[in-house]
């Protein structure tokens, strides 16, 4: 069973998500606030929403703390921007020239990234490369056609269950426990405006 892939974040959640990630520990709203206060002018009960709307999502979990809460990542940013790779890519009806057609948007920078993630998964050392053998034309690194029509050919596109359920909370709003706190950044409907859901 393949997993559902988050939608993509919008463009304050993921200023939000973007500290969440950075700072790599629990963050009060207030701190959020504080910092995205630097870039734009934005209240306080905005961003508590946004934050109680990355939880309903299971972004991120969170912990009382006096009348407040603690936010804290489910996922990494690595994990989040390899879905958005992944659908975009599965929804592709050429997936092979849908990479190719990547392959040529990254910089030289990129593809060496992309080797060195390639022989971490094939199970090399990260960073370096293999010694070509006696009497082999290719690179350091690089195989020999006989070496690559010996491989067994490779499945793309699909990921594992465990890797994916590793990779990212369910989208589906988590079950609120009937002992959560109601206090702290519990202000219904204040930021909405009005506006239905």
């Amino acid at each position: 069973m393949v997993g559902v892939v988050p939608r993509p974040l919008g463009e304050l959640e993921d200023a939000v998500m973007t500290r969440v990630w950075k700072w790599n520990r629990p963050v009060t709203v207030r701190e959020v606030l504080e910092d995205l206060q630097k870039e734009r002018s934005i209240a306080y009960t905005t961003v508590m929403t946004v934050l109680d709307n990355l939880h309903q999502k299971g972004w991120v979990r969170r912990e009382a703390e006096g009348r407040a809460y603690r936010y804290e990542a489910v996922s990494t940013r690595a994990a989040y921007a390899a879905a958005l790779m992944n659908d975009a890519w599965s929804q592709s009806d050429n997936p092979a020239a849908a990479l190719v057609a990547f392959f040529g948007m990254m910089s030289d920078e990129q593809r060496r990234s992309l080797r060195d993630a390639l022989r971490v998964v094939e199970g090399g050392t990260e960073g370096t490369a293999e010694e070509p053998r006696a009497g082999s034309s290719a690179e350091p690194g690089e195989e020999t056609g006989e070496e690559a029509s010996a491989r067994e050919p490779e499945v793309v596109g699909e990921v594992p269950d465990t890797a994916e359920a590793a990779a990212f909370p369910e989208t589906s709003p988590p079950a609120e426990s009937a002992d959560a706190p109601e206090t702290g950044d519990q202000n219904p409907g204040s930021a909405q405006g009005g506006r239905g859901r």
